[in-house]
């Protein structure tokens, strides 16, 4: 039906940055809130960042000033830019969508989805 690709992790040194990218693809009639997570070893997942289809972004306050959420709605892709980055940042990042999509009986649903996780390592 639909489904998220992650890509762009990987290691980097503190003070460094990376671009994370969320493509979601399949029956997709609109896209509302999209977003970031992540989840650290022993710790429970967390909001990064969220954006809406007009543009408006939300983010947690440890990441405020350092990461820029964006989105392009013509290619259902979000974008996460990461700078500054500490090693508090080492977690696997998960992309998020609320979607309406159609069904193989042409009716309209929501859905919420989820990446598969792409790990980011900030660590000299």
């Amino acid at each position: 039906q639909v489904q998220l690709v992650e890509s762009g992790g990987g290691l980097v040194q503190p003070g460094g940055s990376l671009r994370l990218s969320c493509a979601a693809s399949g029956s997709i009639f609109s896209i509302n809130v999209m977003g970031w997570y992540r989840q650290a070893p022993g710790k429970e997942r967390e909001l990064v960042a969220t954006i809406t289809s007009g543009g408006t972004t939300n983010y947690a306050d440890s990441v405020k000033g350092r990461f820029t959420c964006s989105r392009d709605n013509a290619k259902n892709t979000v974008y996460l830019q990461m700078n500054s980055l500490k090693p508090e940042d080492t977690a696997v990042y998960y992309c998020n969508a609320g979607v309406i999509y159609i069904d193989y009986a042409r009716s309209y649903r929501n859905l919420e989805v989820w990446g598969q996780g792409t790990l980011v390592t900030v660590s000299s």
